[in-house]
């Protein structure tokens, strides 16, 4: 399994990789604020490099469940600058988070790698046209609804018949609009529009909803379903059950793991693989 970016294709058959979150964002759920200043984001990044990381995720806007909305100049001030700074320092892969597609546009010419949109391709017309345009490799997530009331009583007939089938649906319908099949990366979203039973209905199926041979990312890290599950009401208490989401996600099939900390999640990650790839 190969993942086409803009810069270099990864191989992905026997190994996956680890993105480290970096919220350029003054309202994040776990570590808005942290990291608006671009010194310290760099820094922060170098750290997650070290660590384990192999791409850096980038995001200006909070999609956090009712999250205000941000302005298109708004996002570009926080993350362009960013971009700018780390990738004078790093060769590493960036990705973009989000779903304005001037915002990719410019990220990607500061030097992004990646878009990773959560609404899937489709919070923006010309976003499709922007990733076919530029060859980046692009990470589609699937979201019941929109992040200010996504949360709203989500209702599913079956979450991982219907996940999948969005999967299928996006990848024949960006296909045909000229993005790369080897560029496309799907994220089940967990999180975003779904109940706690949602999510464990989709981490415990996890295997059946790779499409295509086209891998899957893990967004887990300090999420709310762990703090229902383990009663932990501060985001930062949640590492541990992250890691452990980390290895069964790894050992179910999921390639990219998006993580806070990386450290303790690359080593999860390896030691699943080390069980894996057993001959």
């Amino acid at each position: 399994m190969r993942w086409k970016t803009r810069r270099r294709v990864i191989d992905l058959t026997e190994r996956g990789l680890i993105m480290g979150i970096l919220n350029a964002t003054p309202d994040s759920f776990s570590d808005g604020g942290s990291y608006a200043d671009p010194r310290q984001a760099v820094q922060h990044a170098i750290g997650m490099l070290q660590d384990g990381a192999e791409i850096i995720d980038v995001g200006g806007e909070s999609t956090r469940p009712g999250a205000p909305k941000v302005s298109e100049q708004e996002e570009l001030a926080r993350v362009i600058p960013v971009i700018r700074a780390l990738r004078e320092v790093s060769d590493c892969l960036i990705s973009i988070d989000t779903s304005k597609a001037e915002v990719a546009r410019q990220a990607i010419e500061a030097g992004a790698d990646i878009v990773n949109d959560v609404t899937g391709l489709m919070g923006d017309v010309n976003m499709s046209k922007v990733c076919a345009q530029e060859g980046v490799g692009v990470v589609v997530m699937h979201m019941q609804g929109m992040p200010d009331y996504m949360q709203s009583k989500p209702v599913y007939e079956d979450v991982l018949r219907e996940v999948r089938a969005f999967f299928e649906e996006r990848y024949r319908t960006l296909v045909k609009l000229g993005v790369n099949p080897q560029s496309l990366c799907f994220d089940p979203g967990v999180g975003f529009g779904k109940t706690v039973e949602h999510n464990l209905q989709l981490l415990h199926g996890l295997s059946s909803l790779q499409v295509n041979d086209r891998p899957l990312m893990l967004g887990v890290s300090r999420k709310s379903m762990i703090g229902a599950v383990l009663g932990l009401e501060t985001a930062e208490d949640r590492d541990t059950g992250t890691v452990a989401l980390t290895s069964l996600g790894r050992m179910a099939g999921a390639q990219v793991h998006r993580v806070h900390q990386v450290k303790p999640n690359f080593e999860a990650m390896r030691m699943a693989e080390a069980v894996l790839n057993l001959e």
